[in-house]
């Protein structure tokens, strides 16, 4: 069955107010330091042929073994229509009262996510350092009830509930397709087995985010930090391509480097579920928000990113019914599965999902709080290089700053 097209509410039905149009900010106009990822078209999943099918899969193969993001173009989403979300994302931030963020003022130590808004003071919910970005996360409970949204955004609720749901059960559904088949699984075995549903995101969520520009003390605190090194704890990363250049992943050269701008383009990445349900064969990339080239440093990042979650209570093992597993083995030279594989090899149980979810974003560092990130706390010097370096639930965590 070919893929239906969003076909999201209409933006002008009464009651909605009139909602300025997001205009993208210009690109950088500086090539140094780019890296070059490979795009998938999701609308050969369609093609009758079944040529062009093994191509596309064999091209997610490589994408996700040696870079673990890619980007997905051509998959259900119009231009007009992604704008018109950013113009929401933009809309709230330019009304959202302070009283209606301390309504909604998250709580991430207390419940291990992000659920509702992050105020730009850092990652805790108490005030620290001034850090200039902000998000809102709709989480299964602002999904079920609205009370829990900001007042703003309640009469375009059924654009952005449209909008998640088609992300999840459309897209990422297709995705978990191309995964599967590269595992040699029926096709909807991660979607069956692996990915949560119940809500337009799962047990995952849907963020709008804002970076604001910094002043030159923040840039210095935080070495041009906005976000650390760090991994996706989830099946998949959904994250809209924009022009401002903060994004960077961590390269086969051991370095850092920027994603281009693709205008229109989703860039995935691989959570830490799917590298360990792939045995290893799937890599989830470290990457991290760092200050935009000097060009862009004036102006906002306006950033909409659906973030998918495995099955909360789900152990996060190997597929031991892969053919590609039961054929190659699993690869344990890299990440987070090595050391699950060194607990599963002890006899230890694992983490599920929703306590290695929930005790990531409980203890989250701050890229400006100077304690944390200093060498002897959450860093350390490993192979002449600065990490981070925690142990999470038994699990040991290393990862470049």
């Amino acid at each position: 069955m070919l893929a239906e097209p969003f076909n999201p509410p209409s933006a002008d039905l009464p009651g909605k107010p009139s909602v300025p149009q997001w205009v993208p900010p210009p690109p950088t106009k500086e090539k140094h330091n780019f890296v070059q990822l490979h795009s998938v078209d999701l609308s050969l999943l369609d093609s009758p042929d079944p040529k062009v099918q093994a191509q596309l899969v064999e091209t997610v193969k490589t994408a996700i073994r040696d870079d673990g993001f890619l980007f997905l173009e051509n998959y259900g989403v119009s231009l007009e229509q992604l704008h018109r979300q950013f113009s929401l994302a933009q809309y709230l931030f330019r009304h959202f009262s302070d009283a209606e963020k301390d309504r909604l003022l998250f709580h991430p130590e207390v419940k291990g996510t992000w659920e509702g808004y992050k105020h730009p003071y850092g990652f805790k919910r108490e005030r620290g350092t001034p850090d200039f970005y902000e998000q809102f996360n709709f989480y299964p409970p602002e999904w079920k009830d609205h009370s829990l949204w900001p007042e703003v955004l309640l009469p375009f609720a059924d654009e952005i509930e449209a909008f998640a749901t088609y992300l999840t059960t459309s897209v990422n559904r297709r995705l978990l397709t191309l995964f599967s088949r590269v595992l040699e699984l029926p096709d909807d075995y991660l979607w069956d087995n692996v990915q949560s549903k119940g809500s337009p995101s799962g047990e995952g969520y849907f963020r709008h985010a804002l970076y604001s520009p910094v002043d030159q003390a923040t840039v210095k605190a935080g070495k041009g930090m906005r976000m650390l090194g760090h991994n996706d704890f989830g099946t998949t990363t959904l994250l809209f391509s924009v022009p401002i250049s903060c994004l960077q992943i961590w390269t086969q050269n051991q370095e850092w480097a920027y994603v281009p701008y693709k205008p229109g383009a989703l860039v995935i990445n691989i959570g830490e579920t799917l590298e360990i349900v792939s045995g290893g064969h799937f890599k989830a990339t470290r990457h991290r928000v760092y200050q935009p080239p000097a060009d862009q440093a004036h102006e906002e990042r306006l950033s909409l990113v659906l973030f998918n979650s495995s099955q909360g209570d789900l152990r996060m093992t190997p597929v031991a019914d892969s053919p590609l597993i039961k054929r190659e083995g699993c690869v344990d030279s890299q990440g987070i599965y090595r050391e699950f594989k060194r607990l599963m090899d002890k006899g230890v149980p694992v983490p599920t999902n929703r306590e290695w979810r929930e005790i990531h974003i409980a203890t989250a560092p701050d890229p400006l709080d100077p304690v944390s990130q200093s060498v002897g706390k959450d860093q350390a010097i490993v192979g002449g290089k600065l990490v981070t370096s925690r142990e999470l639930l038994g699990v040991k965590v290393i990862l470049p700053v």
